[in-house]
C-alpha cells in the first residue's frame, strides 16, 4: 500500500476509536438531569424551602448585548429569594448605568451594580469581577451562586431548573453550555464545530460520571453551591486563569465537589460573531493557553488535526485521481465517520446537514487560529480581551492550572 493509504488507514482507525471510545462525545443528549425537568410532580425542592440564590454577572463594555440578556435574569420565575449582582468591570460604554435603567423599567429581581476598579496584579479581569460579586453575595447568605456572562439570556424557568437539578442530584456545580448564536455564514461554519471540538476534548459523559474521567465547565452558565465555593477557595485559587471555566471545575473537583456539564435548552448566548475575524479572535484569544503555552503540545495538536481531519478528504481525492483504491476507500470511510459524528451537533443547532462534510475545512480554520494564538502569545498580545492582555501565568502550588486537550481530571 502507498504511504497515503497507510495514513488514511490510521486516520480511519482513530475515528473508529473516537466513535466508541471517547465517551460518545458526539451525542447531544446530555441535558439537565431528568428530575430537574419533571414538571408534572412535586420534587423535594418544590415541597420544601428553596435556597436563596445570588446571580453574579461580570460585565465589561456590554451595553450592546445587555438589553437582550439582563431583562431575562430579572424576569426569572424562581420560587425562592434571588437577586442579581452586576459587576461593572471598568466599562467605558455606560454598562453599569444601562443596567440600572433596564432594572428600573423591567422590575423583577432586585439588582445591585458594583464597580471594583481595575484588577490587582495577578488577576484576570473577569475573575477580579467575580471575586467582588461573590464576596458581596456571600454577605447575604445565598445557598447557591449563579455565575453567568453578560451576553447570556435565560428563559424564565432557567434558574429554577438549575437549582432543582443541583438539589435533586446532590451536585455542587451545574454548568450548561449556552446555545451560541448561529445566524451568519461564518457562525454556521464555525460555532457548532466549536462546541463539537470542546465535547471531543471533554466528553460530557466522562465529566458527569459518579467517578469522573474528565473535568470541565462552561463559564457562561455555572450554578455553584456557596459552601463548595468557599471550600475550594474560588475564585482566589484560579485568579490568573484565562480559561477560567475549566479551572473553576477542577478547583471544585479538588475540593470534593460533584460536577455536571451538559448542553443548554433554556440558555442562549446573544453575542453576535458575524464575521470570520470576530470568531477568529474569540478562538485565538485562549487557544494557546488551552495548550499550556507549550510548543510541544502545539506541534502535537497541529499534527493531530492534520491526521484526523485533513488526511481523510485529501486521501479520498488524491486516491481517486491517482487510482489508489486503498487510499480512496480508507479516506472516504474516515470522512464519512467524521461527518456522521458531526450530524447530532448540527441538529442541535438546527443547521442543514450538508455542513457535515465541511468539517475538515472548519478544522483547518481552527488549526490556523491555534497557530495564530501561539504567534500572538510570543508577540506579547495573546489572551487579549477588551483592552486587556494577560501574560502567561506563573505556576504556583495553590493554583489550579488549565488542563491540556485530552487530559483527564
Amino acid at each position: 500500500m502507498s504511504t497515503l493509504a497507510w495514513f488514511a488507514l490510521v486516520s480511519l482507525a482513530v475515528w473508529v476509536w473516537l466513535l466508541f471510545g471517547q465517551g460518545f462525545f458526539w451525542r447531544t443528549d446530555q441535558r439537565l438531569p431528568p428530575a430537574a425537568r419533571s414538571h408534572g410532580r412535586r420534587t423535594r425542592v418544590e415541597s420544601d424551602r428553596w435556597p436563596r440564590v445570588a446571580v453574579v454577572v461580570p460585565a465589561r463594555d456590554e451595553a450592546e448585548v445587555l438589553p437582550l440578556s439582563l431583562p431575562s435574569l430579572l424576569a426569572q420565575d424562581y420560587p425562592g429569594v434571588a437577586e442579581v449582582i452586576l459587576v461593572d468591570d471598568g466599562s467605558t460604554d455606560g454598562t453599569g448605568r444601562l443596567a440600572v435603567e433596564l432594572a428600573a423599567r423591567q422590575g423583577g429581581l432586585p439588582l445591585t451594580v458594583v464597580a471594583p476598579g481595575e484588577p490587582e496584579p495577578g488577576w484576570t479581569g473577569k475573575l477580579w469581577a467575580l471575586r467582588h460579586g461573590m464576596a458581596l453575595a456571600r454577605t447575604r447568605g445565598p445557598g447557591f451562586l449563579l455565575l453567568t456572562d453578560a451576553d447570556i439570556a435565560h428563559e424564565p424557568d432557567s434558574l429554577r431548573l438549575l437549582v432543582s437539578a443541583a438539589e435533586e442530584n446532590g451536585l455542587d456545580l451545574v454548568s450548561q453550555m449556552a446555545r451560541l448564536r448561529v445566524e451568519s455564514l461564518w457562525e454556521r461554519l464555525v460555532v457548532p464545530a466549536f462546541v463539537y471540538f470542546f465535547a471531543q476534548l471533554y466528553p460530557f459523559r466522562w465529566i458527569n460520571r459518579p467517578r469522573p474521567l474528565a473535568t470541565a465547565a462552561a463559564g457562561g452558565c455555572v450554578l455553584l453551591r456557596t459552601e463548595t465555593a468557599v471550600a475550594a477557595d474560588v475564585p482566589e485559587v484560579i485568579r490568573q486563569a484565562v480559561i477560567d471555566d475549566v479551572s473553576l471545575a477542577r478547583a471544585v473537583r479538588r475540593a470534593g465537589g460533584r460536577i455536571w456539564l451538559g448542553l443548554a435548552e433554556r440558555v442562549d448566548s446573544v453575542r453576535p460573531y458575524p464575521g470570520l475575524g470576530d470568531l477568529w479572535r474569540m478562538v485565538a484569544r485562549s487557544a494557546y493557553a488551552q495548550l499550556r503555552h507549550s510548543p510541544l503540545l502545539l506541534l502535537g495538536t497541529a499534527a493531530g488535526l492534520v491526521l484526523v481531519y485533513l488526511v481523510p478528504p485529501a486521501a479520498l481525492l488524491a486516491g481517486a485521481v491517482r487510482g489508489d483504491g486503498a487510499a480512496a476507500w480508507a479516506g472516504g470511510a474516515a470522512w464519512a465517520v467524521m461527518a456522521g459524528t458531526y450530524v447530532p451537533m448540527l441538529r442541535y443547532y438546527r443547521q442543514p446537514l450538508w455542513l457535515a462534510p465541511l468539517l475538515p475545512f472548519t478544522a483547518f480554520l481552527y488549526l490556523l487560529m491555534t497557530v495564530d494564538s501561539a504567534v500572538r502569545h510570543y508577540r506579547g498580545v495573546g489572551a487579549a480581551w477588551k483592552g486587556r492582555t494577560y501574560a502567561r501565568p506563573e505556576a504556583a502550588p495553590d493554583r489550579c492550572q488549565d488542563v491540556a486537550p485530552g487530559e483527564r481530571g
